[in-house]
């Protein structure tokens, strides 16, 4: 579990591709300090474990199911990668419950300034946009954001320079895709009502989910 805060940039140093999946090294500096192996990185949004390291690197397996859902498909050597650690019991919470999980991927459309942030709007399918509400969470390639607006055709994210400068989504530029995870919440509501003929949204009223 991790909650989108993300603690340093990582760099791709090398991707060996096999017929479906790939071996991976990444190279960073904090993450490395109290590293194990078996450890979780969340890389980009990406849960990750990790297989090997040394001071400077660490290397993780990539399965087929995560590279046709994510970003990977198209990752090269030399890319910047989001990094966080996963959470400790105790620490604060600051962002949102994020499993690493990655839902699919959207693509940026428009990116505009105003004053100190920087607008990035997101175009993505509507069965990702069906969990996405205004003022909610969403992991967009690993970090914790608030949608400030949604549509049935995309959704909008406000970046503050503190997150513009700790994380690489200001490096990117329209076109460009970014792994999402929805806030499982919503998910969990759509199944058990759809399990369920005795949920309806008067249920969900009187118990404060709507």
């Amino acid at each position: 579990m991790f909650t989108g805060l993300i603690e340093e940039i990582g760099t791709i140093v090398s991707i060996k591709r096999g017929s479906m999946s790939s071996k991976i090294t990444i190279a960073a500096n904090l993450i490395l300090t109290d590293v194990k192996p078996g450890d979780s990185i969340c890389t980009d949004g990406v849960c990750l474990t990790v297989i090997d390291f040394d001071k400077r690197h660490f290397t993780v397996d990539v399965m087929a199911e995560t590279i046709r859902r994510t970003t990977f498909q198209n990752l090269q050597p030399g890319n910047k990668v989001n990094l966080e650690r996963a959470l400790k019991v105790g620490d604060r919470l600051g962002g949102h419950m994020v499993t690493g999980h990655v839902d699919g991927t959207g693509v940026i459309s428009q990116m505009e300034k105003e004053d100190n942030s920087v607008w990035v709007t997101i175009e993505a399918d509507a069965r990702l946009l069906r969990y996405v509400i205004q003022k909610g969470s969403i992991a967009t390639d690993g970090i914790s954001l608030t949608v400030a607006y949604v549509d049935e055709r995309c959704f909008k994210i406000s970046i503050i320079p503190h997150t513009g400068a700790k994380t690489t989504l200001l490096e990117k530029k329209c076109g460009d895709h970014v792994n999402l995870e929805t806030d499982m919440t919503g998910k969990y509501m759509e199944k058990t009502q759809r399990n369920s003929t005795n949920i309806d949204m008067n249920f969900l009223r009187e118990h404060g989910f709507a």
